[in-house]
């Protein structure tokens, strides 16, 4: 089966939203688009947007390679996908809120106990508590495919420190510089707000509705973690203040800031750090990274952490095949947004499925991320599918599998020309006391590589702008 191209490539007649886009790269030369590839390499070397790689030592810091050409959406399309995105995210919190109180989706059993109790990412500390406002997932990356013109499915979901923002907005402000002359000829929904929309976001979510401005901090590992340009690009965009663990203390089951002032109240902490390392009183006693007595005062309702406390459970990939489920126990709709036929490894029927064709399909840990610990069927050798076997009969729950989708591709510039290459897409959703925001648009990965289906920068793959551009008119050109 054939990808389908969002935009229409060799010899096809450009779908009627890329027709201005495809116009402009017939225009220009070769040498004009190697001209912005450089330019735009330069302006983000000169920002400093970078990730690290762990266990590289060749290279500790990378840019992620950005495509100019930007990836399309009418507004049409967004609108049917920013509904499905919201009804979504809504289930997963409704879902959180339950398992960690009532627990009606174990008793009328649509999720398996098992897998809720055993998950490494469930938090028995939180159970009989409530997330401040009821909110558990502020901030969501719903990693988003499509394979053809009509519909769009949810490749995985990202419900604990969800990163890339930084990524879609600086794709845009680099967009805007090198190609102001495509981009005026659209019009374009803008992205530039999602920094206030996160404020308004986390400010909603304070504890204590009555003060009228919240202390707002940003919590990072610190240098050496991957994302740790975002989080200080966020807490720039924010106005707020970056913080390290050992920046901040609590006394009496409240948090505080060291200032040059004397302490600060902290009303909420947008935290990049993992669960395990937040507080060395509760989880891990090794940790450096948080700050000791943090769960306590988040218990005792005087501080909000975004995403809250236990929100792994709900990004799972095993829970991932219920939450269609989800979507009908919790809000009686019907999906507006596909899964993906998910085989359950822990099933001894999917097992035996997987097992007799491993060269057919995508295997995945249930709690992997970045690309890592997966196996691409069709593409790995003999050997590899051997070894994979070998792990899913020693550790089937630890696993599931889907078939390998022809991903929808994108035009993307090369000194070679320009080629389709396989992309997703990850929209950014607030969710907070006010109801559910989303920026139209958000970070398209593109696999770099010529049939490549993983896009994860990681693993090589690289970035694009996203425009959700009014819609065009039936008789447009094109």
């Amino acid at each position: 089966m054939a990808a389908f191209d969002e935009m229409g490539l060799e010899g096809e007649t450009p779908r009627r939203v890329y027709a201005k886009v495809a116009r402009w790269l017939e225009k220009s030369p070769p040498e004009l688009l190697a001209s912005r590839r450089s330019q735009a390499e330069f302006m983000f070397r000169r920002i400093g947007i970078t990730f690290g790689v762990y266990g590289d030592k060749e290279a500790a810091e990378r840019l992620i390679p950005f495509d100019i050409v930007p990836r399309v959406l009418s507004r049409r399309e967004w609108t049917k996908l920013e509904a499905g995105l919201i009804q979504r995210v809504t289930a997963l919190n409704l879902f959180l809120k339950d398992v960690y109180g009532a627990r009606k989706v174990l008793k009328e059993k649509i999720v398996p106990e098992e897998l809720i109790l055993r998950n490494p990412h469930y938090r028995p500390e939180m159970i009989g508590h409530r997330a401040p406002h009821d909110v558990w997932v502020h901030i969501g990356g719903i990693d988003i495919v499509r394979i053809d013109d009509a519909d769009f499915y949810v490749l995985e979901d990202n419900a604990r420190t969800p990163s890339g923002v930084s990524y879609m907005l600086e794709n845009r402000e680099v967009t805007m510089r090198l190609m102001p002359d495509l981009f005026a000829a659209h019009r374009v929904a803008p992205v530039d707000d999602y920094p206030d929309e996160l404020l308004e976001t986390l400010t909603s979510v304070a504890p204590h509705p009555d003060v009228a401005k919240p202390t707002i901090v940003v919590l990072t590992p610190g240098p050496f973690n991957s994302a740790y340009y975002e989080h200080s690009f966020l807490a720039d965009k924010l106005g707020v203040e970056l913080v390290e663990g050992r920046d901040l203390f609590v006394e009496n089951d409240v948090v505080f800031m060291r200032t040059t002032l004397g302490p600060k109240r902290v009303d909420v902490i947008y935290r990049r750090v993992d669960d395990e390392f937040l507080d060395p009183l509760v989880f891990n006693p090794h940790s450096v990274l948080g700050v000791a007595g943090l769960i306590g005062a988040y218990l005792a309702g005087n501080v909000t952490i975004a995403n809250a406390v236990g929100t792994g459970v709900a990004d799972d990939k095993a829970i991932y095949s219920y939450v269609p489920d989800l979507i009908k126990f919790y809000l009686g709709e019907e999906p507006k947004l596909k899964n993906i036929q998910t085989f359950r490894c822990r099933e001894p029927a999917d097992l035996a499925y997987v097992l007799e064709r491993l060269d057919q399909l995508v295997v995945k840990e249930v709690n992997g991320s970045g690309g890592y610990g997966m196996l691409v069927g069709p593409h790995a050798s003999q050997a590899q599918r051997e070894l994979f076997a070998a792990k899913l009969k020693a550790d089937p729950a630890n696993y599931i599998a889907q078939p390998t989708l022809a991903l929808s591709t994108c035009p993307a510039s090369f000194d070679s020309g320009v080629a389709p290459r396989h992309v997703d897409l990850r929209p950014f959703v607030l969710s907070g006391a006010k109801g559910v925001r989303i920026v139209p648009g958000g970070l398209t990965r593109v696999a770099l590589t010529k049939g490549s289906l993983v896009v994860n920068s990681s693993q090589g793959g690289g970035t694009k702008d996203t425009w959700v551009v009014d819609d065009p008119l039936d008789g447009e050109e094109g």
